[in-house]
């Protein structure tokens, strides 16, 4: 019988310890697995995110945006904010800027266009050689059917959309044509995205002459004002937040050109000819698009190549 006593003493002192240190696990547990209370951290005081105050004066190639409009500040806002705040691509632009704006603006220039329009090309493609889901392509993003009936040649071997001067000289075209039969080169902008028809079409019909006071799709109604964020930003980089050194921007390589008005059986070969390689060769002439130049009708061709 003391022996039985003796057992069940044991076995309770047992039990009791083992329910004591359950339950202090059990709390410990809790405690490690309480989300709820987020962890200090001093990002606070370290970074902010502010709003951001409006420029007094914009303006698309001297005309003015009715900032005094609530839709048109809070539209110019959003693109002004979604593109200081995404700082990465924000930085990006403003190097390949550096890299391309000194070929686009004496084109601009020589094919009478608003030098603004710069920021439009950097809109579009963002400077790098990519087509877009629709089969837009080159820096100024052109479809293949307006490329052609501009006179650019395309096709599997030869995509001039790809050749800085000439797809320029056609944007100019195009957008002068479109300032003609709109009215305002803020229009014509807008037409580059949504096409002449589709602009003049809904302003005939909501009776209206400024892209200001027309009901656009969403992809144009921001279009513009994209336009005039990159170009408010890249002009002013340090008042918002971008900061670096010249050696940080992007630099173009000097090149000269050599005329060609025969085929190249191979351009790894040709490209070695002119102390650079294949891919080099492709960089300086992106409009070349295969290892090839089949050139049956003899055309001449200006083949840009590093200096001697």
């Amino acid at each position: 019988m003391k022996t039985a006593k003796r057992i069940f003493s044991f076995l309770s002192v047992v039990i009791v310890t083992v329910l004591f240190y359950n339950a202090i696990n059990k709390k410990h547990l809790e405690k490690d697995s309480d989300t709820s209370k987020e962890p200090e951290t001093q990002t606070h005081k370290t970074y902010k995110i502010k709003s951001l105050k409006l420029p007094e004066n914009l303006n698309l190639a001297g005309e003015r945006v009715p900032l005094e409009i609530p839709d048109v500040r809070e539209r110019m806002e959003r693109e002004l904010l979604v593109n200081t705040y995404w700082q990465s691509n924000g930085l990006l632009l403003i190097k390949r800027a550096n890299k391309y704006f000194p070929i686009l603006e004496p084109l601009l220039k020589k094919y009478n266009l608003p030098d603004d329009f710069k920021f439009l090309a950097l809109a579009e493609s963002g400077f790098i050689d990519e087509t877009s889901s629709a089969g837009a392509a080159g820096m100024w993003h052109f479809m293949k059917t307006t490329g052609k009936e501009y006179g650019l040649e395309i096709n599997s071997n030869v995509d001039e959309r790809y050749d800085i001067e000439k797809s320029t000289k056609v944007a100019a075209e195009y957008l002068k044509k479109s300032k003609e039969r709109l009215g305002t080169w803020t229009l014509a902008a807008a037409a580059y995205n949504a096409g002449n028809y589709g602009i003049s079409k809904r302003l005939k019909t909501q009776q209206v002459s400024s892209y200001y006071d027309a009901l656009l799709p969403n992809e144009t109604e921001r279009y513009v004002f994209r336009i005039l964020a990159l170009k408010e930003i890249i002009t002013n980089p340090k008042k918002y937040g971008f900061v670096f050194e010249e050696k940080d921007l992007y630099q173009l390589e000097e090149s000269r050109t050599v005329k060609v008005d025969t085929a190249i059986s191979n351009l790894a070969v040709f490209a070695k000819g002119f102390s650079m390689n294949y891919k080099e060769l492709k960089i300086r002439n992106p409009w070349l698009r295969e290892n090839k130049l089949n050139n049956k009708s003899r055309k001449l061709y200006h083949i840009k190549v590093p200096l001697e």
